[in-house]
């Protein structure tokens, strides 16, 4: 049966309704990539095979649910028993038989099982009370851990679809272009334009065809705020991909995905399958004269294809090479046609602007920088994950009341924010609002989202070696400002990790990166010299203690450190036992001694080091 009606669409969503108030209970299981792997699929196995065998009153294998990611990825598998919110954290499959007998049998909550404020010590039983989860203010991530990604009528139940239908049946392009424009969104993939203004562009140029693209190829070392949106919620995406080709006048979309995210690929090609069943993509969408339909193309890995331009030459079957930023892309973009491309989050803000209203959007965050933002939180702090929160929080909220702080209160030191090309900033910006304009004025960006905290045991110039190495290797080569530039100042940062510097390089790099900035043909060579420039910015004592001192002051570089065995040792063994060159020696519950010939410095010793008796200098 097509959908052909809002009518037809609260019908389908009370049918559902109805089917779930047979649960007295329900069972939703975080199945995204992360807990995928920790065996969550097995989890879920598990709850199918005990529950076939046994029947419990109002409680059925429907009831327990194949989610995306909740976020918490550091606690998982996760397991949420619902209408309590009771919140299990590193789940196994050995536990799923007491779970189903004392919580969702009875009432009895598994202590064991809950999270352990790492603050107060305290178990807490609710997942909305967990700080993790309630500083955080989720839109684009709403449906995350509260839907099955793969059933569209579990969509449509929470409101899908409904956005879409009083676009096509009540408004008309001007007036949901006009509507996105007072709503304030910029695009999440990066660049932050407005996103009102993009569509205009694109539907005021006059031709025959418009295209419609998603962008989610996201490259960025640590970040998987796309990909979950896409394996979790992946008919927000084509809801709000809808809604624009509408606006601009589009009759064909893409959805451009990574080849790394197989389970993205899968869900939303079933959500686009579901959607032509429904006739919710097709001809005369609603009975109305609107036809539009979207196809998957997918990428093969390049970074590179992240830029707009490069993307587009992907997804035409081209090589995935930027042009020159003259010609735009709402005006020239796939096969020369005007196109309009946004990033999954920013797709998946759409329905809701439509739902709730764009003054209720804009009232969120920033007057320059309004909702929210999704960021993967990861690094050096305790909790890591996906979160969304509103723009203008600090970063010192961020990483001390929702990531619970550093990892073993080890000193914080830096925060990059916004991929490879993004910058590092210091303790004394932990206070600064986090929305587009503060993190650009100061040296870093928004980006996709990604952020990644460092404590006082990371090496600033081997960050900035590490990301401008990536930087290199993912360069098309197209233009010589990027693929020399980025390849001469990885040089000169490998040497003065090697303790070869001299103080004129510093100058040298800085003169190449205005070079670097100045002249690319594209964003990945225009701030690729970020992570350098910042680093130098606010750490600049350390390339100085690199090159004059031939020191690396937070113990990184191998060639400028040695590792040595205090008189504190325990004579516990494991460092031995970690080591693969033998160079440590010793007998049990004595002093240990590294033979600093055989001694690699690798840190397997430090990390197997449970009394920190090992120096590093």
């Amino acid at each position: 049966m097509c959908i052909t009606s809002s009518r037809q669409l609260k019908q389908v969503r009370k049918e559902f309704l109805d089917g779930d108030a047979r649960f007295e209970k329900k069972v939703m299981i975080c199945c995204g990539t992360g807990c995928l792997a920790n065996g969550a699929q097995e989890i879920v196995d598990e709850f199918d095979s005990i529950l076939r065998k046994k029947r419990i009153k109002g409680f059925t294998i429907e009831a327990v649910r194949s989610t995306g990611c909740h976020g918490f990825c550091e606690q998982g598998p996760l397991v949420i028993i619902e209408p309590r919110g009771t919140f299990y954290t590193k789940v196994k499959v050995k536990d799923v038989a007491d779970i189903i007998e004392k919580s969702i049998r009875s009432d009895e909550v598994i202590d064991k099982h809950l999270y352990t404020d790492p603050a107060t010590k305290q178990k807490i039983e609710r997942y909305p009370d967990v700080a993790f989860f309630s500083h955080q203010q989720r839109i684009a991530l709403r449906n995350l851990g509260k839907i099955a990604p793969h059933n569209i009528k579990d969509y449509i139940a929470n409101g899908g679809y409904q956005s879409l239908a009083k676009v096509l049946t009540t408004m008309t392009p001007d007036d949901v272009i006009t509507e996105v424009s007072k709503s304030g969104l910029r695009g999440r993939g990066g660049g932050g334009f407005s996103a009102g203004r993009k569509w205009r562009s694109c539907a005021d140029v006059e031709s025959d065809t418009h295209y419609v693209i998603c962008n989610g190829d996201e490259g960025d070392p640590g970040a998987f705020m796309d990909r979950s949106i896409m394996e979790g919620d992946p008919h927000s995406v084509l809801e709000g991909l809808a809604i624009a080709a509408y606006a601009v006048g589009a009759k064909e979309g893409f959805v451009y995905v990574r080849d790394e995210y197989p389970l993205a690929v899968v869900h939303m090609q079933k959500a686009i399958e579901d959607c032509r069943k429904e006739g919710l993509l097709g001809e005369n969408i609603f009975e109305t004269n609107f036809c539009f339909d979207v196809h998957i193309a997918r990428g093969a890995g390049a970074f590179v294809c992240g830029e707009s331009s490069a993307l587009m030459k992907s997804v035409a079957g081209e090589v995935g090479e930027p042009r020159a930023k003259y010609v735009r892309s709402v005006v020239k973009g796939l096969h020369d046609q005007p196109t309009v491309l946004n990033n999954v989050e920013t797709f998946a803000n759409i329905p809701i602007i439509f739902e709730k209203g764009a003054d209720w959007y804009a009232g969120i965050g920033t007057k320059k920088s309004t909702g929210t933002k999704v960021f993967s939180l990861v690094g050096k702090v305790r909790n890591t994950g996906l979160i969304e929160v509103p723009m203008g929080i600090t970063l010192r909220q961020i990483i001390f009341d929702i990531g619970g702080g550093i990892i073993d209160d080890r000193p914080f030191k830096a925060v990059q924010t916004g991929g490879p090309s993004g910058g590092c900033l210091p303790e004394s910006k932990l206070d600064l609002p986090v929305d587009f304009d503060s993190l650009t004025e100061n040296g870093s960006m928004m980006g996709s989202g990604g952020m990644i905290v460092m404590d006082d045991r990371t090496c600033m110039v081997d960050v900035a070696k590490y990301f401008t190495d990536f930087l290199v290797k993912e360069s098309c080569g197209k233009c010589v400002p990027c693929r020399e530039g980025l390849y001469q100042l990885h040089k000169l940062l490998v040497k003065i990790s090697e303790g070869r510097g001299e103080e004129s390089d510093i100058d040298r790099m800085e003169q190449l990166s205005e070079v670097i900035v100045n002249a690319s043909l594209c964003g990945l060579g225009q701030s690729g010299p970020n992570p350098l420039l910042s680093t130098l910015k606010y750490f600049r004592d350390e390339y100085t203690a690199h090159i004059r001192d031939k020191r690396c002051p937070a113990g990184v570089c191998r060639e400028l450190i040695t590792y040595n065995i205090t008189d504190e040792c325990t004579g516990c063994m494991a460092c031995i036992s970690a080591c693969a060159y033998h160079a440590i020696t010793g007998q049990k519950k004595k002093v240990h001694v590294i033979d600093q010939e055989k001694c690699t410095k690798c840190g397997a010793c430090v990390a197997a080091c449970r009394f920190n008796t090992i120096d590093v200098r």
